[in-house]
């Protein structure tokens, strides 16, 4: 059951998340892992609608917003909802990115770079298939 708390926070044990999620959601979202490049489920999809945090369903990514960057992962120009995505400073791996999180469960997902599009900001929101489900148009609810 999400129990979401005054900190706006879903709240979950780690051997709820454990229960709940699959091993590699559980590795990419719990423990700040990646899916190998080009592996994942949205990659290359088209399809219209929005994009929600597979452990929560917070509405996180619009389809309008998705295209193709050749990095092997989904990539966003902008979240559909800045209120629901947390960014943060990661320093692991010896270098100086920004973490992209899920606000209401505190998710990883994945990392946003200043090498998108130029038209739409220059934002490339890269984020984890495994961490997301497609409500496609029509049937939102994924």
């Amino acid at each position: 059951m999400m129990i979401v708390m005054d900190n706006g926070h879903a709240e979950k044990t780690e051997a709820e998340w454990k229960q709940e999620l699959t091993p590699e959601a559980y590795h990419v979202m719990r423990e700040k892992g990646t899916e190998t490049p080009f592996s994942g489920e949205y990659v290359h999809a088209k399809e219209k609608g929005m994009y929600r945090c597979r452990a929560c369903g917070a509405e996180l990514f619009s389809s309008d917003a998705k295209f193709d960057s050749g990095t092997g992962w989904p990539s966003f120009t902008e979240p559909a909802n800045l209120a629901h995505v947390e960014l943060k400073e990661d320093m692991r791996h010896g270098m100086r990115r920004t973490e992209v999180r899920c606000k209401n469960c505190d998710s990883h997902l994945g990392h946003v770079f200043d090498d998108g599009p130029a038209d739409t900001g220059g934002q490339r929101y890269c984020i984890n298939s495994v961490c997301l489900t497609l409500g496609k148009e029509g049937n939102e609810n994924g």
